[in-house]
């Protein structure tokens, strides 16, 4: 039995790893090149069950031993700044990993350590037959421009939003429920310390503000800004006038400044695919659902899709069992909804107050006090924060 993955990212590289350890025949295959996946700019942010998850499977072990913990995020509005312990309420921490260090660590477990069969910078991708128990993939080999062609037992779709194995499905087949938020975020990777010990959350009339440390040099800020402005309209000295705006509050320690190294303007979209998987093509990561960064949610239901899906396919190789496969749509949607939910939710409380509306100001403030003011309240937010029991 062979699977093709397409795609070679956090939920691709992780379904190949779950299968080369249980001794099926896997093929990866990538449009881009292996420089190019392990240091593509993506942010980092793991919950603790899926870190736990990836150390039973033993592709933790750089991960646990250099990513940093964190247990509290604080929220800076009106001039004052909130400490949130979700650590304390929820029993559970998130740890900071950049994406390209996971995808490195991967792609080594799989390809140096394993041997498995990876093959970079293929071109022209085709399904076929995927309504059939023999289907195929195709693709241009870079090397000598011949077709190849794979016969397999089934296709995994982990090749992103843009890729071809969401293309190949069409309305009849699947369903895309989307949610636009009208707002851009400008992501920036700056060249300097961390100004705060944990992830901060401005909420300011100016437009959302965000602190998230990446190492002990390098800090990664958002600032909302219309959906599809140009980055170039944010030039260094503005980027930081903003930053020190939004962010300021009493008490607080000021910003270190550096050199802005990356800048990219996000904008604000959820989408989730209904279901996602079709004949023996079976969706994982950012082909199947999307949930905007505003709480770090992409690679965790990411990782969740790879565990379920690469359990079903070993269960399949190993006696014919296909319960998981048939179920595997089903087993992950429940989390992906829950995600999208609070996604949805936490972008109104952080958004409020720039939206120009009173009453989504209004609505916003009485949601984050009681967040902050009430224990229920607290306890909820801190576990649908860290990701524990969403599958509920």
């Amino acid at each position: 039995m062979t699977v093709v993955v397409v795609g070679a990212g956090p939920a691709g590289l992780t379904l190949a790893n779950i299968l080369r350890a249980a001794s099926v025949d896997c093929v990866v295959l990538e449009t881009e090149s292996r420089e190019f996946i392990e240091q593509r700019p993506r942010a980092g942010f793991l919950e603790e069950w899926a870190v736990r998850a990836l150390e039973r499977r033993g592709l933790a072990g750089r991960l646990l031993e250099r990513a940093q913990v964190h247990t509290e995020c604080e929220f800076r509005s009106a001039g004052r700044r909130h400490r949130f312990r979700y650590g304390e309420l929820s029993g559970h921490r998130h740890f900071v990993y950049p994406q390209p260090l996971l995808v490195t660590d991967l792609v080594r477990a799989y390809a140096d350590v394993a041997d498995g069969d990876i093959r970079f910078g293929v071109r022209d991708v085709e399904l076929h037959d995927i309504d059939t128990d023999r289907p195929a993939v195709s693709y241009t080999d870079p090397g000598t421009g011949e077709r190849v062609r794979i016969d397999c037992a089934a296709v995994a779709g982990c090749d992103g939003a843009r890729g071809v194995t969401r293309a190949h499905l069409g309305a009849e087949q699947i369903t895309v429920a989307r949610r636009d938020y009208g707002i851009g975020w400008l992501a920036l990777l700056a060249e300097a310390p961390p100004s705060s010990d944990c992830v901060v959350f401005g909420l300011h009339p100016r437009g959302f503000a965000a602190h998230m440390a990446r190492g002990p040099q390098i800090t990664r800020y958002y600032l909302e800004c219309p959906p599809g402005d140009d980055p170039a309209n944010w030039p260094h000295d503005r980027v930081w006038s903003e930053l020190h705006a939004r962010l300021a509050v009493d008490g607080a320690p000021p910003l270190t400044e550096g050199p802005i190294v990356e800048r990219r303007v996000l904008d604000m979209h959820n989408y989730v695919v209904e279901p996602m998987s079709h004949g023996r093509l079976y969706l994982a990561g950012d082909a199947a659902h999307l949930t905007a960064p505003i709480a770090a949610k992409g690679m965790n239901l990411a990782l969740h899709d790879a565990f379920l899906l690469g359990d079903a396919l070993v269960a399949y190789a190993a006696d014919g069992d296909e319960s998981g496969l048939r179920g595997y749509s089903a087993a992950s949607l429940p989390r992906v909804w829950q995600y999208q939910e609070f996604s949805q939710w936490f972008a109104d409380v952080l958004h409020g107050a720039s939206s120009g509306d009173p009453f989504e100001a209004g609505i916003a403030d009485a949601r984050l006090r009681r967040l902050l003011g009430s224990p229920t309240g607290a306890a909820a937010f801190a576990e649908l924060y860290i990701g524990k029991n969403a599958d509920s």
